[in-house]
Formats: structure tokens, sequence, C-alpha cells
């Protein structure tokens, strides 16, 4: 774990350093993911079940891939009520947030009389990935599905790893509450590539979303083009900003939220308090000792884990923070919303002592699927717009084509285009 001080000599080629470093796989497995989309696209399902079976331990047929309506039925029957009541709870947050984000269409009419908008329509087919190793997650399937159900994409194919056959009940309930037409029970590399091809009986996908290791995020990112994909996601992220008032117990548990995902997960905490910074460093030890997830926590915590000290947490933490531009950022502090008015670049800010990040993981209603590796510089969370697309049109009529034509064609003559300006003057000859 690295203890930064804004006012040290060596601190901005430290931070540097730190930004840098998005955590990125090892480029080697980009050969590897190469091969198996080729092997998926040459042998079809044949190459699926194998991958499957080499690393899921699973023996798949085209019989018995798709996950059926019977044993969906048999794994939901078994989901606790309490369970079930608050997956039905998220469910509702997060399909009432999303239903406010549906764009809407638009046109004008000009001094001419030329009519120009556009319109948004759902893509027909969306492929979601659902992670399966480390642990399934329910959540993820209502985070993925909701927003493309709310778009109102014909059909929902889910994927998700069954690591030796084990079924989620949680992961098939949130599937039911979401809409998903059809599952399979293939993960990793080889099943974005089945939804990207189309290797029967898994259907050929418009777009794939949804979070993965960096073997699926590579999967995703060389697809790309071939179909839609919301994002490529890499390790998990959290930033808390917290002033000298803000309970050590309360931060440290925010930065483990974080760190328990994944090795190379990473947690910082900028504050302007040397005080609560010792404390919350104490605190993390003292914390990681009852952990269930401690190895992992440990492992992100010691080798990525920043703790950053400033003078004046609005003057330079939003500098700061739009330079990490971290996945999550809490404003642990008493008044939120002057720095939430001064950071720019972050997948999704949770205000206030009591909006930990978890909230926003499973009942806020914002989604989850974020943007990570610095990349909410340029891009947000997945939505409804990511399963449609803007077609624009434009209807010029006899009048609008009479004010445009000269113009139109002397620019084609410019770029020499000569076929483009014939298809103007063929009609102002005639």
């Amino acid at each position: 774990m690295q203890r930064l001080l804004a006012s040290a000599p060596d601190f901005a080629a430290r931070f540097e350093a730190i930004v840098a470093d998005t955590r990125a796989p090892d480029a080697g497995i980009t050969g590897q993911v190469a091969a198996i989309l080729a092997d998926v696209r040459q042998r079809g399902f044949e190459a699926v079940a194998a991958y499957t079976q080499q690393f899921d331990h699973v023996a798949l047929t085209a019989e018995n891939v798709e996950i059926t309506a019977a044993e969906r039925r048999a794994a939901i029957a078994r989901v606790p009520d309490g369970a079930r009541a608050a997956l039905e709870l998220a469910a509702a947050r997060i399909r009432a947030f999303h239903e406010i984000q549906k764009p809407a269409d638009g046109e004008r009419t000009d001094s001419l009389g030329v009519r120009a908008g556009w319109r948004w329509t759902p893509v027909e087919r969306a492929g979601l990935y659902v992670p399966g190793g480390r642990a399934a997650y329910p959540s993820s399937v209502l985070m993925n599905a909701i927003p493309a159900q709310v778009a109102g994409v014909d059909e929902l194919v889910m994927v998700t790893p069954t690591p030796d056959g084990e079924l989620n009940p949680l992961v098939l309930l949130a599937a039911e509450l979401a809409g998903v037409a059809r599952l399979f029970r293939i993960g990793g590399a080889q099943a974005v590539a089945a939804l990207a091809y189309g290797t029967l009986p898994v259907p050929k996908c418009d777009c794939i979303v949804g979070p993965g290791n960096a073997w699926v995020a590579e999967a995703k990112r060389q697809l790309f083009g071939p179909v839609g994909i919301d994002m490529v996601a890499g390790p998990s992220e959290i930033l808390v900003i917290a002033d000298g008032d803000a309970p050590p117990a309360w931060i440290a548990a925010d930065l483990l939220s974080q760190a328990e995902h994944d090795p190379v997960a990473q947690s910082i905490l900028i504050t302007d308090s040397s005080t609560l910074a010792d404390a919350v460093v104490a605190e993390v030890e003292r914390q990681l000792d009852a952990l269930p997830t401690a190895a992992t926590a440990r492992a992100s915590w010691e080798r990525y884990g920043v703790v950053i000290e400033v003078a004046d947490l609005l003057a330079e933490a939003p500098a700061l923070a739009d330079a990490l531009a971290a996945e999550h950022v809490e404003l642990a502090v008493a008044d939120p919303a002057p720095l939430f008015a001064a950071i720019r670049h972050a997948g999704s800010i949770f205000l206030g002592l009591h909006t930990p990040e978890p909230i926003g993981d499973y009942l806020g209603g914002p989604n989850h699927v974020l943007p990570t590796g610095r990349r909410a510089r340029f891009s947000g969370g997945l939505g409804v717009h990511n399963f449609m697309k803007r077609t624009t049109w434009l209807e010029a009529g006899a009048e609008g084509f009479a004010g445009l034509a000269e113009a139109t064609a002397t620019l084609a003559d410019a770029e020499g285009l000569p076929a483009h300006a014939s298809a103007i003057r063929i009609r102002r000859n005639h």
C-alpha cells in the first residue's frame, strides 16, 4: 500500500505512475483469445464444447447447452423468500431508473421546408455475459438485461459459466425477472465468440454486453465491429474522498468492498486529515483479519491500495479524481455538493456518508456496469442507449431541393466527385 503526501517533492511523479498503471492484463492473452475466437469461428459449437470441458469441466452437447425452462423453474423454486424479495426490489428500482433514460425521437423543419430528424430503434437480439467464476452475480443479470428490456430488444440471450455444472438459483431468478428468453451454460472467450458468430444452437447477436474476466474483455475488444459491445471492462476500482470527520471503520469497509473483487482491484483514499489516514490504514488491517475474502482483498490492498493526503479537499481532490477517472467515486464528506460539481470524470459518484458504493451495486437504480481503467474520461456506464441506435432521416421535397441543389453540386465538384454532382443536376434538368 502506498501513502502519498501531495506537498512532497516526488508527489507528481508517484501520482502519475499510479494513474498510468491501469492494471491491464498481460498482453500475452491477446494471442490466446485470438486463437479461441478463430477456433470457434471455424469449428463452431464443437470448439465451444471443447473449451467448456477444458475450463469448466462440463460436458456439453447441442442438446444440453441451453438451460431448459424446467431447470430454470426448479432452480428458482429453491430461492429463499428473503433473497427473492430483495432481488425483486432491486429489479423494480433498476427498471424505474432506466425507464427515464429512454431517448426520444426528434425532428425540425427549416426555412426551406426541409425536414430532418432522428429516431431511436432497439437492436433485435442482445447477448448478455454474466460472470460465474469467482462468484455468480445475480445483480449483473439485472443490470445487463433490464436496460435491454426497457430499450425494447426483441430477444435477450444470456451466457454464464457453470463450473462443474452448478446452476445458481438467484442468477436464474434474476434472468426471469429481467425477461431473458434463452440461457446457455457457457462462459469465457468461447461464449463471447458463440454470441458474436452464432454457433447453433447459440444464436448470433447484434451486441454483447456484460463484465467478465480478462479473457472475456479481450474477446469483446477483438470482436467489436462484427458486433457492438458496451465497453472493455477491467479490474474494479474505487476512490473515496473523505474529510476528517468520516468514521474510519466506514471508510475502511468501503475500500475493502472493491478490494475483495479481485487481486488487481484498486482502492484509493484521498483525505485532508492525517489522523483519518492513519486510522483508516489501521482499520483496514483490523477488518482484513475477519474478512472471509481476506486473501483477495489483502493482495489488492497491499499491491494497489493508495492513501493520499492533501491540504485542502475542495482545492486539490477534484483534479486528482479527474486524473484517476475512477469507476466508483465516494464523496464521504459532510457537504458533497461542491466536490460533486467540481469532479468531471467518474463512472458513478456516490454522495455523502450514507451512500456507500454497494448500494449502487444492488439497489440504488443506476447501472453498476461502469468504465474502468481511466476510461471514465470518455465513456459512461451501461444504459438503455447501449441497446438502441439512432437513425437520422431527411426529407427535402421539391422546394428544399431547389434551395440546396446548386451549393451541393458545387461542393461535389470541389471534392472531385462528379457522380455526386450528377445526382443533383440530373434532377435540376428534368
